[in-house]
């Protein structure tokens, strides 16, 4: 028996594939969708506005099973880590032409903390509608994932109120396809580029670190991002000739 997390409950090996198979027809048919759309609009893609947030840790925080003492005999060794590792909680849309934020998540008193509904919505209406003076939103779509912050009602009904029925999320009026990270820029090209630099000068405190957050994304060029927006439309055309399966450097665990 299997057990799911966003289910939240057993299940058996034969209903383990059927979950599959419905994730990979959700994913097929939002790639045929998108293909689509491009087909009568070619720069279709390049309106899309996807968001989505991360966390970075100060300490440069991975997983402990990623963590190995190896030994002839038994090492007496202790590796001490914080209980509770400091932390930054951002998010960003990434957008052909250029990226709106970052924007990091903090209580009234300044300190950081992470994402919630009501969070989520105070980011929107505080940061992110101000920010589109710059676009022009009717031109634009909107695509977040699935998470529970993201698809509570109240913030559907903020969304569609700017987008109308141009929204691509769960209890959307476009579906975005669950475990889906393959097809978000910002997992398989942003978080990535940014952790990858942020950490190379061993920031000592979190405004050192949100510092380097904003410096990073900031030297990010409108070039990179027309490559980086490229790439989904051969992700597009993978996951279609592939009936939903996900890229192949994407390894899933349920």
């Amino acid at each position: 028996m299997y057990y799911s997390i966003d289910m939240n409950f057993f299940y058996s090996k034969d209903n383990l594939v059927a979950l599959h198979l419905k994730y990979d027809q959700a994913r097929r048919r939002f790639s045929e969708w998108a293909q689509n759309e491009i087909a009568v609009v070619p720069d279709f893609h390049k309106r899309i506005l996807f968001s989505d947030e991360t966390h970075l840790w100060l300490n440069g925080y991975v997983k402990k099973q990623n963590c190995r003492i190896w030994s002839e005999g038994y090492p007496q060794v202790y590796v001490e880590t914080p209980l509770h590792p400091e932390k930054l909680t951002v998010w960003c849309a990434l957008l052909a032409g250029g990226i709106i934020g970052p924007y990091f998540f903090k209580n009234d008193e300044g300190h950081n903390v992470t994402v919630n509904g009501d969070r989520y919505r105070a980011m929107i209406t505080n940061f992110f509608i101000p920010e589109l003076n710059n676009h022009d939103v009717q031109e634009l779509w909107f695509q977040h994932d699935d998470a529970t912050c993201h698809t509570a009602r109240a913030t559907i009904d903020l969304l569609k109120d700017m987008f109308g029925d141009r929204l691509i999320s769960r209890f959307g009026p476009v579906n975005w396809p669950p475990r889906s990270c393959d097809l978000t820029p910002l997992d398989y090209f942003l978080w990535g580029y940014v952790k990858s630099l942020v950490y190379a000068d061993k920031p000592q405190t979190l405004d050192h670190l949100e510092d380097n957050v904003r410096r990073v994304i900031a030297d990010i060029r409108p070039q990179m991002l027309e490559k980086v927006i490229e790439n989904w439309t051969s992700r597009l055309d993978y996951i279609r000739a592939s009936r939903g399966s996900h890229m192949p450097e994407i390894i899933f665990k349920m």
